[in-house]
């Protein structure tokens, strides 16, 4: 069976994203953008390719929805890009009127897949493409926790001088400043770096963490592409594996953590039908402190996100 996945917006994420499936030769991509040209023209370029890397995949692009028919997977990457200054929550309304309409057309094209969604901002993006989708919550999954607790490993590694694969990251919360990375989860070869870092280390480890894609959007003027692109692309990959496998993501609570009606980063199972778990850790007292300031920052631009919908 030939898995599906297509990705609306032909920006650098997306185009990342594609490229990172057709790479290790996982799916057919449609690469879908309103701009005419856009996507025609880098999936011509990312097939072109296909004799240098060696897939087999096949990749269209499109500004026809009707060509994400029957995908397995719809990936969400279109939306304005944050700017030098600008906070993610900055590009709600705007980005909001893009979701509304990819979710729309998802529904009528697509209304089987599972749905990544990475438009910034990402939980409250998230959110209201679950509302306007109507699809069970293990189908609409907020990309944001892969990408954070990737940069939280990287960072450790480097103060380490370990191999990033070698550490284990985890982040829990909002894809924003107040990101909870949980230091105590986040391990070298199993061991926490709570015995392997001092607390200033570890407090130097969380600050570049919660500002890493800010840092980006500084140094280059727009935000960044290629982790993100690849972390939508290895959630992807995890689907159509049905690895099962153990990471954060952006999910609409129903009384885990006890949080109610809110899209927030959790620790979930991945597999081929989407969220197959979530998992409640133990968290102490601080942990559980910072995962409701997260979750009551998320719900004041849900309440925004309400308005548009209304």
């Amino acid at each position: 069976m030939r898995y599906k996945v297509s990705i609306i917006g032909a920006g650098n994420v997306g185009a990342e994203a594609a490229r990172y499936l057709l790479y290790k030769d996982l799916a057919d991509i449609v690469l879908i953008d309103i701009v005419e040209g856009i996507a025609r023209g880098k999936a011509l370029d990312l097939a072109q390719a296909s004799q240098i890397i060696g897939f087999s995949g096949k990749i269209k692009g499109s500004n026809n929805y009707e060509d994400i028919a029957d995908s397995d997977v719809v990936i969400i990457t279109a939306g304005v890009p944050r700017k030098p200054g600008m906070s993610r929550d900055d590009l709600i309304e705007v980005n909001f009127k893009i979701i509304k309409d990819i979710s729309e057309k998802i529904k009528i094209y697509a209304k089987n897949s599972i749905v990544i969604v990475v438009t910034n901002p990402l939980d409250a993006m998230t959110y209201a493409a679950y509302k306007i989708l109507g699809f069970e919550r293990e189908r609409v999954i907020g990309q944001a926790g892969v990408l954070d607790s990737s940069r939280l490993a990287y960072f450790v590694s480097q103060k380490l001088n370990v191999l990033p694969y070698e550490v284990q990251g985890l982040v829990l919360g909002t894809h924003g400043d107040d990101m909870v990375p949980l230091v105590r989860y986040t391990t070298v070869n199993g061991i926490s770096i709570t015995k392997l870092l001092s607390e200033s280390d570890i407090d130097e480890i969380v600050n570049k963490t919660k500002y890493a894609g800010g840092e980006i959007v500084q140094i280059m003027g727009t935000s960044a592409f290629f982790a993100p692109g690849d972390a939508a692309g290895y959630m992807a990959e995890i689907i159509i594996k049905d690895i099962k496998k153990l990471i954060s993501a952006s999910v609409y609570t129903k009384g885990e953590y006890k949080l109610n009606d809110v899209v927030i980063g959790l620790p979930i199972v991945l597999g081929k039908n989407g969220i197959e778990k979530i998992v409640e850790l133990d968290l102490d007292e601080r942990e559980m402190e910072l995962l409701n300031n997260c979750a009551k920052h998320i719900k004041e631009l849900q309440l925004v996100v309400d308005r548009f919908l209304s």
